[in-house]
């Protein structure tokens, strides 16, 4: 019933489409989701979820995770980061990658929804860790599509990586172009 809702609004009302949902059925991976330029993007990345019905994750620190929202957060995939112990961010995620039989973590390698440069390498070295591939996720807001590319393991040489994965994100427009890192 909530599938079919989501598939309504999504779809119908607001006129979206996903394109390359099969390339996220691997059970684990890192989906990065570019641009990031608006708020948004949270509602297209739940609507995402919800019409595909494969569980997507996030991470936040453990502190969100308290009543009462704790609940709320875990219902939409979220998974709260522990770094105690003198663990990085990267040996901790990749931790949560080794307890979990099916994990598929979003991030925005912008790291901001302001104009970036350059992304940021954390994602890569997440996958490198947890020695699973990326899947580049575009929410192309100019075509109103969700374009999920093939999934990718890194090689360990990320200049060499990167320059195949922004191949996916090419003429892509963020909902506020002018913030999106421009590729």
């Amino acid at each position: 019933m909530k599938k079919r809702l989501y598939k309504f609004i999504f779809f119908k009302l607001m006129g979206w489409k996903i394109v390359g949902i099969e390339n996220a059925e691997v059970k684990k991976c890192i989906l990065m989701v570019m641009p990031h330029t608006s708020n948004h993007d949270f509602y297209i990345g739940l609507f995402t979820r919800g019409i595909s019905g494969l569980q997507m994750n996030w991470v936040g620190k453990k502190e969100l995770f308290k009543f009462p929202f704790g609940y709320y957060f875990r219902n939409v995939g979220g998974e709260p980061l522990d770094r105690t112990g003198g663990l990085n961010k990267v040996d901790s995620i990749a931790a949560i990658f080794d307890r979990k039989e099916v994990f598929r973590l979003a991030v925005a390698p912008e790291g901001t929804r302001k104009g970036v440069t350059e992304i940021k390498t954390g994602f890569y070295y997440i996958a490198l860790k947890a020695n699973v591939p990326t899947v580049p996720v575009a929410f192309d807001w100019g075509k109103k599509e969700v374009n999920l590319g093939k999934p990718f393991y890194p090689t360990g040489n990320y200049e060499a990586d990167w320059e195949i994965l922004k191949q996916h994100y090419k003429g892509v427009l963020g909902k506020i172009p002018e913030n999106g890192i421009q590729i």
